[in-house]
């Protein structure tokens, strides 16, 4: 909001340094590329002056379907930074002025034909907005122009987001946020059986419809299409529902693009993206982007699945059904969007969209069958869907224009030759003779070719394709002993290959094309009739193409799972999550070959801030993104790789995971770490899970620590379920004792000396291994005593650190205070567990036992810390500094006062050496009160 600068300036702040600040006009700054006033005709009132904001009245137009584009909008480039693809969505977006923000949106795809609205209740940072617009990854995006000067909150956001989401941002004149005209808009365009629930679902939502009349007035004003009555897909989605996965998350787990290469498939898109058809595709991604929070839906999908993996006839029936199928939501929205000024490439894609259309409706009637005997409630959904009743009515219509052989082809001749012969003979006598001369051109064009083939006694290929029509190939081969008749003209090489043509054969292209024109003018009339009919059933259309759409994402789970090497088990909703032989399914693709090692997750209340420790390349980061993709995977209606699987719902999910292992990026690395950090803490609750992958390591030690312990305690606070993986081994020790806290480790084998071996295996406790940092510095090549030295320090480091640590009475009552919560969750877990009888009484034994002697040696701790006991304990300790300190002289220069170091070299050495002890003991007491202070305010919290 404008009046709450404080906040937003703490928000933008690392995103902003060099946009320019917004001036006292009425125009927006222009330092941002992507914000477009200057040719947009709705930022003043002059050109539509005259324009009234109301929908239109009256008979449907008679205008044909085209692909007309805004002139400001940005073109895409191949894929984008989310790994969408190129679709033509405009959203509309305006907020409320208030302490809470209600934030309206209203997107508009013009490739599938769907509009889908959503009112937000935010926060504000308007982290569920911009998660919004990351889904829908919009084209273009409108805002109200007086939100621009002075700039919103929500408007400084977008902008700092703009190149994220990969869009431009457009003005819009205040006058086209309307709710009457948007709720007049849902009354004439909407489904009508669909009209009247729709006006309920958005009752009291006014920001939502007031941008669907922005955004649909913006497409009919500004890009001149327009939607015939009652044949545009809308639906509201309530901000509720769906897991919020922010922009850095995605990136960061690599849930739709590998991070390294844009076009491998090795992220989680990629390995599940078995999809047939384009419908399938799409709806994978948003489901990724967006997992569900519906228990219900999740189990609906997942016994569909298992009966689509487990029945194999059904499973290759329903893939076999579905590999033909076109980009139906496509061919359906060209049939509804009307042109204002169609040309003969509109009345062309016509033809093409009904040819489509037709063969659309011939395939449904397989996927019907392959479903025969389906027990699941959403594949008889499906089934049922596709019944032959649904579409008979569409098929005739189809049948009394449409020749009944016409097939869509995929080759530009037989495509062309399928649009002259679709309508059938008889709709129109001038229709008849036009073909004939069509046909005509055609054997004369053949017929020309063959002759020139035969005259030159060269071997020429017929080719054809949309710009040049006809043309002639050879191999320059056949040229070797001769030169190119002069006949032949636009000569193209292409390596050992040589394009040309004649200027007779240019002539007959010409021929054929008028008459081909001549074709399409004639059936227009014809087609244009079966296609206003056909708009009357676009709603059944559209639901059957959402079925397949669904269909096609379930087979391909199937296929994911029944083709993968290792098991995949169906999930269960739970409060406890659970993994058991849990993989990274993502590596698990990449090493096929290779045996993956499978780790167990254990997560509750009580548990529900794990550090993880180990060596580096132990596997800590596969294994705590692993739980974040098993949660997703989950939660879009997947099955999950691992034995045993049980989840709770996750409504939330933040990962900041470290990817840029570059010295010289460090200063970039930590603010960047830092800004994600803190937009973590912010947006954080019950519910969430968060993946932290060695925080603070792009600052100091010290400060590193201080940091990371600071970030644990809060997130601890937040109760949602953490996985924190770090080499801050005092981390772990700090934060051993808080309740709700656990520390994991993955275990190494250093038996041998000059030798590393992983285990990939999570077990209990804090790493055990010693100075793992410096076996793997040995297989560096460093100069010969450096590596031996290093060894030294660090011990002696490390014995000072060992005799500093001290016995605490609050320490003792904080592992009570778990230990007695730890037995609690114990008992109310049996109390609703499936043990009973004998079995049970035995289990009680054993936690009891276990319970009491656990607590004994909590209490005998207890009483030696009220003894004092340990204040004996540092007696020796100044005698045991100044023998490490020998020690240390020692090994550097022999014997202390003997044939090392001798006279002053030995003095200086020896002054360093105590310089260095006591920095070490300072430091070390310092970190023992900060540690100390640390334990007291948690025990005092708990």
């Amino acid at each position: 909001m404008a009046t709450n600068k404080r906040t937003s300036t703490s928000y933008t702040t690392a995103t902003r340094l060099t946009t320019t600040t917004a001036t006292g006009s009425n125009q927006p700054t222009t330092s941002n590329p992507f914000v477009s006033t200057s040719n947009n005709p709705f930022y003043t009132t002059a050109e539509y002056a005259t324009t009234t904001s109301r929908p239109r009245t009256g008979r449907r137009s008679t205008g044909r379907p085209g692909t007309g584009r805004p002139s400001t909008a940005r073109p895409r480039t191949g894929i984008s930074t989310l790994g969408a693809e190129d679709q033509e969505i405009v959203c509309a977006i305006s907020e409320s002025r208030g302490i809470s923000p209600t934030v309206g949106l209203a997107f508009v795809n013009l490739d599938t034909g769907e509009a889908v609205l959503s009112q937000i209740n935010d926060r504000q940072t308007y982290v569920l907005t911009i998660h919004k617009l990351i889904v829908f990854n919009p084209t273009n995006i409108l805002v109200v122009s007086t939100a621009s000067s002075p700039k919103s909150k929500l408007f400084s956001i977008i902008e700092d987001n703009l190149q994220d989401i990969g869009s431009n941002l457009t003005l819009l004149d205040r006058r086209y946020w309307a709710e009457t005209t948007g709720l007049e808009y849902i009354q004439q365009l909407a489904f009508a059986e669909d009209a009247e629930a729709l006006k309920t679902a958005v009752s009291g939502n006014y920001y939502a419809v007031c941008c669907f009349a922005a955004v649909l007035k913006y497409v009919e004003l500004g890009m001149s299409q327009t939607f015939p009555f009652h044949s545009l897909r809308i639906k509201y989605e309530p901000s509720e529902g769906s897991m919020m996965i922010d922009l850095s998350t995605i990136r960061s787990l690599e849930l739709v693009q590998n991070l390294h290469n844009a076009k491998s498939k090795d992220c989680l898109f990629g390995l599940l993206n078995e999809t047939l058809t384009p419908m399938g595709g799409r709806l994978l991604r948003s489901n990724i982007l967006q997992p569900l929070t519906n228990p219900d839906t999740l189990n609906t999908r997942w016994d569909a699945l298992e009966e689509l993996s487990t029945n194999e006839e059904m499973f290759f029936a329903v893939r076999t059904a579905l590999k033909p199928f076109l980009d139906v939501d496509k061919t359906l929205t060209q049939l509804i969007l009307i042109v204002v000024a169609p040309s003969i490439k509109e009345t062309e894609q016509a033809v093409n969209n009904v040819i489509m259309l037709k063969q659309f409706v011939s395939l449904i009637k397989p996927v019907f069958e392959s479903l025969t005997g389906a027990r699941s409630t959403m594949l008889q959904d499906i089934r049922n869907l596709c019944a032959s009743e649904n579409v008979e009515a569409i098929q005739d219509l189809i049948s009394k224009t449409i020749n009944e052989d016409t097939t869509y082809a995929t080759q530009p001749l037989d495509l062309r030759n399928q649009r002259t012969y679709a309508v059938k003979s008889g709709v129109n006598g001038l229709l008849d003779v036009a073909r004939l001369t069509y046909k005509e051109a055609m054997t004369d064009a053949l017929q020309h070719m063959t002759d020139l083939s035969e005259e030159h006694n060269l071997p020429l290929q017929r080719k054809f394709d949309n710009t040049r029509q006809f043309y002639l190939r050879l191999k320059a081969e056949e040229l070797e002993q001769r030169d190119l008749p002069a006949i032949f003209i636009n000569v193209y090489r292409k390596k050992d290959i040589i394009e040309c043509q004649t200027l007779d054969l240019m002539k007959r292209n010409q021929k054929i094309a008028d008459a081909h024109t001549e074709v399409l003018m004639m059936s227009d009339a014809a087609v244009q009739e079966l296609i206003g009919d056909v708009r009357e059933h676009l709603s059944t259309l559209f639901k059957i193409s959402e079925a397949l759409a669904m269909l096609d994402l379930l087979a391909a789970f199937a296929q994911l799972i029944t083709s993968s090497p290792g098991d995949y088990t169906r999930p269960s909703i739970s409060d406890t999550l659970a993994l058991r032989a849990a993989r990274h399914p993502i590596k698990e693709k990449i090493f096929a070959n290779t045996k993956f090692i499978p780790n167990d997750v254990y997560a509750t209340q009580q548990t529900r801030f794990q550090i993880i420790t180990g060596c580096n390349m132990s596997g800590k980061s596969t294994y705590i993104r692993s739980v974040a993709l098993l949660t997703v995977m989950a939660q879009i209606g997947s099955f999950v790789p691992a034995s045993y699987a049980a989840l709770p719902i996750t409504k939330q999910l933040f990962a900041r995971v470290s990817m840029d292992d570059s010295i010289e990026a460090n200063v970039s690395t930590f603010a960047q770490e830092m800004r994600e950090t803190a937009f973590i803490l912010r947006s954080v609750g019950e519910g969430a899970m968060v993946i932290m992958d060695e925080l603070g390591r792009g600052t100091s030690t010290r400060d590193g620590l201080a940091i990371a312990v600071a970030i644990a305690e809060a997130l601890v606070e937040s109760r949602g379920l953490v996985w924190f993986a770090t080499h801050f081994r005092d981390l772990a020790n700090i934060m051993a004792e808080r309740s709700g806290v656990v520390n994991l480790h993955l275990a190494v084998d250093m038996e041998e000396r000059d030798r590393l071996c992983m285990l990939y295996r999570i077990a209990a406790g804090t790493v055990e291994e010693e100075h793992y940092g410096l076996k793997l510095a040995r297989v560096v090549p460093l100069p010969e005593g450096v590596v031996e030295h290093a060894e030294v320090v660090a011990g002696v480091l490390e014995r000072v650190g060992e005799r500093r640590k001290k016995r605490s009475l609050t320490i003792v009552k904080a592992r009570r205070r778990k230990l007695l919560l730890n037995l609690k969750e114990h008992l109310v877990q049996a109390k609703g567990g499936r043990m009973e009888g004998e079995g049970l009484r035995t289990w009680l034994r054993e936690l009891q036992g276990e319970f009491v002697v656990r607590m004994l040696a909590l209490d005998e701790e207890a009483r030696k810390a009220e003894l004092g006991v340990e204040d004996s304990e540092e007696e020796g300790e100044e005698d045991g500094g100044e023998r490490e300190r020998e020690g240390m002289a020692s090994h550097r220069g022999g014997s202390v006062g003997g044939d090392g170091l001798e006279g002053d070299d030995y003095g200086h050495q020896r002054f360093q050496e105590q310089a260095v002890m006591q920095s070490v003991e300072h430091v070390d007491r310092d970190d023992f009160d900060s540690q100390a202070g640390s334990r007291r305010s948690v025990s005092a919290h708990d």
